[in-house]
């Protein structure tokens, strides 16, 4: 079938090719037909009007008389080069988008023949930050892999490397056997979404439950919840940025906490996580001010983790989760990719009167 669709576009042409040459010709002929009737002293609305009507071969009924040799000559020239040009069009439109749906469907079929040839891969549900870094290790260490995601811009991506790709939400159990999990030796959900973690998890381990199932997980609370629905390790993303930020501060002599090019580095690994560190003043008047530390990060819902505490001359590290945050500290968060919304947390909120109105 490939090699029938190989031979057919060699001979017709390519479809965007002759698409962008047939729609020229048209263009030129009603271009050139429109000059032609306002040479004879016609309007441009007629004479536009009157190109349409022949080359569309809609039959309306003529503008004005075609009482002259010129117009009939050149009223005939635009019915002949006008029709043939859109008959032209429409079988090339047919060209095109037919050849679209071939390469679609040959594509998704030789795709799905490959991953039906796999066994013992690695199942990634989800193409992030955190799905990218564990595709491209696995498969330097040779590790088959099918990455499930349904974002179309991150299939292309993923395609564009190399891997095996299925299209659809991963929270669908015929997506989760078109990439062939009662083969598969791993799961890994890696969204940034617990709830549909929690979801997937739990649809594996009914459809495989030989099946190994590793979970990202956001909000300390879900570890317990991927855990009873099947799986059998949790990573929690922002907890292992934290407690590696926490060695480096503990112990700087032996992390190189003072080097510039060692925290960069740190950053970028965070980053490829979708983590952030950033240190975050408390104004009066916001959320996060006279609340511990542990009623803090538990009214953030795991967008943030805090790492330490700066109060005037004075260093927290590793804060109690009763440690109070006082207005005026610099609380030092590791954030998920909601850092935005964290900081607003330690944003003192401002009342704005527009006559009656409060904002």
């Amino acid at each position: 079938m490939r090699r029938i669709y190989a031979d057919a576009e060699s001979v017709l042409g390519s479809p965007v090719r002759n698409l962008g040459t047939i729609v020229a010709l048209v263009l030129i002929v009603a271009l050139l037909a429109t000059l032609a009737y306002m040479a004879a002293g016609w309007s441009f609305a007629d004479a536009s009007y009157m190109v349409l009507l022949t080359i569309y071969t809609v039959g309306y009924g003529e503008v004005r008389p075609i009482d002259t040799p010129y117009l009939h000559t050149v009223t005939i020239a635009t019915m002949v080069f006008g029709c043939t040009g859109m008959i032209l069009l429409t079988g090339v439109l047919v060209q095109f988008f037919t050849a679209m749906q071939l390469r679609q469907i040959l594509g998704a079929n030789r795709m799905q023949s490959r991953i039906d040839k796999l066994s013992g891969h690695v199942i990634i549900c989800g193409f992030g930050r955190i799905g990218v870094n564990l595709a491209r290790d696995l498969v330097e260490a040779g590790v088959p892999i099918v990455i499930v995601d349904r974002g179309e811009a991150r299939l292309a991506e993923a395609e564009a490397a190399g891997y095996l790709c299925i299209a659809g939400d991963a929270t669908e159990e015929e997506v989760l056997h078109a990439a062939g999990i009662e083969r598969a030796r791993v799961l890994a959900t890696v969204l940034p979404d617990d709830a549909a973690n929690v979801f997937i998890t739990l649809s594996a381990h009914n459809l495989n439950p030989s099946l190994e199932i590793i979970a990202r997980g956001e909000a300390p609370a879900t570890e317990r919840k991927l855990l009873r629905a099947g799986a059998h390790k949790v990573v929690l993303p922002t907890h292992i940025g934290a407690e590696r930020i926490a060695r480096m501060i503990l112990f700087p002599s032996s992390s190189g906490l003072s080097s510039s090019s060692e925290m960069e580095r740190v950053q970028r690994d965070l980053g490829e996580l979708g983590l952030d560190l950033e240190l975050v003043p408390t104004h009066a008047g916001s959320a996060m001010a006279n609340l511990s530390v542990g009623q803090a990060e538990r009214q953030a819902a795991g967008a943030f983790f805090i790492v330490q505490i700066r109060r005037d001359i004075e260093t927290i590290t590793r804060p109690a989760s009763d440690e109070i945050i006082q207005v005026g500290d610099e609380v030092l968060v590791l954030m998920r990719d909601s850092g935005v919304k964290a900081r607003k947390l330690f944003t003192a909120k401002v009342e704005i009167r527009a006559g009656r109105m409060r904002f």
